[in-house]
């Protein structure tokens, strides 16, 4: 681990939250510290906590201030980080693969990076199914992974003007991160591709498909397998 108790910062967001930052930068040890939080706050939460939100160097933590005072709820997490962080929690095991049909009309962007990072359309995408991502956080959009782990040769800038909307499923590139949008929103990623699963779906009893921790793949498939994907999805 990198960070120690003494490095770890307190400060209120409003007048029902704290904020509790580990570190400026991100990594594995970070996110092992955060989701080690997490958990303990699933199983061990103190009198007038609402809930928290992990992302990718803080935790904040949202509490009712006419039960709990800030002071109290800092002191509570004082004493809770210093048996945390001497006992992060370990790696999720298995690998979520996500398939994914690169460029054409699903990855309209695949050739500007291919472009951008002066490889070929063919070696980006095996660049990009080539590397394991661990999901740092779920944010910006129901479900949509905060993911870590692409290899550098493959970043590229946002686009200059986003999309309107982009259709459910899209994986994008911004910079040094890639993720996938699970439902239609404007984005302003590079699209370099579609998966044809649900990342999210409201009616699943867990909606998101991907929670903080999990190991993801992604796997380059034909537009068959994807168009045959889509009809056991939609059942026609």
């Amino acid at each position: 681990m990198n960070s120690t108790i003494n490095d770890v910062r307190f400060y209120p967001l409003g007048d029902a939250a704290i904020v509790v930052q580990f570190d400026e930068e991100i990594s594995n040890s970070t996110h092992e510290i955060i989701r080690s939080v997490c958990n303990y706050l699933e199983e061990y939460s103190f009198d007038g906590f609402i809930e928290y939100v992990p992302a990718f160097t803080t935790v904040t933590i949202f509490y009712e201030p006419i039960i709990v005072s800030y002071q109290s709820v800092q002191s509570d997490l004082e004493e809770m980080l210093a048996e945390v962080m001497a006992h992060p929690a370990k790696p999720v095991s298995g690998i979520v693969e996500i398939p994914v049909l690169y460029g054409g009309v699903w990855g309209p962007d695949l050739d500007f990076v291919a472009a951008h990072t002066k490889l070929s359309p063919e070696e980006v995408i095996r660049i990009h199914t080539g590397a394991e991502y661990l999901v740092h956080m779920i944010g910006f959009a129901p479900g949509f992974p905060y993911l870590a782990g692409m290899d550098g040769q493959l970043s590229t800038p946002r686009r200059e003007t986003p999309r309107s909307k982009v259709p459910p499923g899209s994986v994008g590139i911004a910079g040094k991160q890639t993720g996938v949008y699970p439902i239609e929103t404007p984005a302003g990623w590079q699209i370099i591709g579609c998966t044809p699963i649900h990342l999210f779906d409201a009616g699943r009893a867990a909606p998101a498909l991907l929670k903080a921790g999990d190991r993801v793949r992604f796997v380059s498939i034909t537009e068959t397998e994807f168009e045959m994907t889509n009809k056991r999805r939609y059942g026609n």
